[in-house]
């Protein structure tokens, strides 16, 4: 197989004001399936896709945000490789390992602080429970799906000042592409980063912003605009707060509609988007075009959109 080192996004921990209606949210509107719980209190949930044990986590907190995100690799020795790595580059803050079975069905993490104030971790383990259809002649999607439904956690979007150090990190150091950029001024100031560690456009993405740690948005997977526009009928019918959509983004080609979790937390339901391999050339965008590159239809930003943060 081809791919190798960092594979994909592993689960992100969002912080929640209110865990019962946030649960409520998650299964029943959004449309993960609940597979756990701890005794921090905390709640785990899968996408109906995934293989893995978990992909979002909640946890009752003060403040809405983003606790951390994790990062799977193919194996316990480009965890361990990858761990130095990451420690020797300089980037980095605040290292350590986080024991298995901390988070349940999951091996030993390796966890630190990027450049921009978000927590990231890399695993090598967690157990394959198996996704809703089975392997075994599987049907092309499985009986008894609630709300949007999802097929797996998709990508997050993140704010933070040191967008330059936490680029090269994921470039250099854990090895991924810059699939799509955002440059500013005739000097081509850098303004936001769309980085892929697989095929997909983007798995995470960071804007730069004077401000360290916000998470602006979690994403996930649907397979085609018609199921975007009806993500957008399920907002309406259940009277989720709006942000922005349906649309379509010229950055990533995606097909998109923005909505807000009880707390605040941002939520994107995504659809479409091309197939990346490392040897593309990175797209670029200028900052006199950010109207079209956000919202494709209307071709102008919006203020919320860009300044609401958890």
């Amino acid at each position: 197989m081809a791919l190798t080192g960092v594979l994909r996004p592993g689960h992100v921990v969002l912080r929640v004001m209110d865990l019962d209606k946030a649960v409520a949210h998650y299964t029943d509107a959004l449309g993960l399936i609940e597979v756990a719980r701890d005794d921090k209190g905390r709640v785990f949930f899968k996408a109906w896709d995934e293989a893995d044990h978990h992909s979002v986590v909640l946890r009752q907190a003060d403040e809405a945000g983003m606790d951390y995100m994790g990062w799977k690799v193919d194996s316990a020795a480009t965890l361990e490789r990858l761990a130095g790595d990451v420690k020797n580059s300089g980037l980095v803050t605040d290292t350590s390992w986080i024991a298995a079975g901390e988070h349940p069905h999951t091996g030993k993490r390796f966890r630190f602080t990027i450049p921009t104030g978000h927590v990231m971790e890399l695993y090598a383990q967690k157990d394959a429970t198996g996704c809703s259809t089975g392997y075994l002649n599987p049907e092309p999607w499985p009986d008894g799906l609630k709300g949007m439904a999802p097929s797996r956690f998709d990508h997050c979007l993140l704010y933070g000042d040191d967008l330059d150090g936490t680029v090269k990190l994921f470039t250099e150091v854990l090895g991924f592409g810059l699939a799509e950029e955002v440059v500013a001024g005739p000097e081509k100031f850098r303004i936001a980063a769309f980085l892929s560690c697989s095929n997909k456009v983007h798995d995470v993405a960071f804007i730069r912003q004077p401000m360290k740690n916000k998470f602006h948005h979690a994403s996930f997977l649907l397979d085609n605009w018609y199921e975007v526009l009806k993500a957008a009928d399920i907002i309406s019918k259940r009277k989720i707060s709006i942000d922005l959509g349906p649309t379509r983004h010229g950055i990533t080609r995606g097909e998109t509609i923005y909505f807000f979790d009880p707390s605040g937390n941002r939520n994107e339901v995504f659809a479409g988007g091309y197939i990346y391999y490392p040897d593309k050339p990175t797209v670029t965008w200028t900052d006199d075009q950010l109207g079209p590159a956000i919202f494709y239809h209307d071709r102008k930003l919006n203020e919320a959109f860009l300044s609401v943060v958890t």
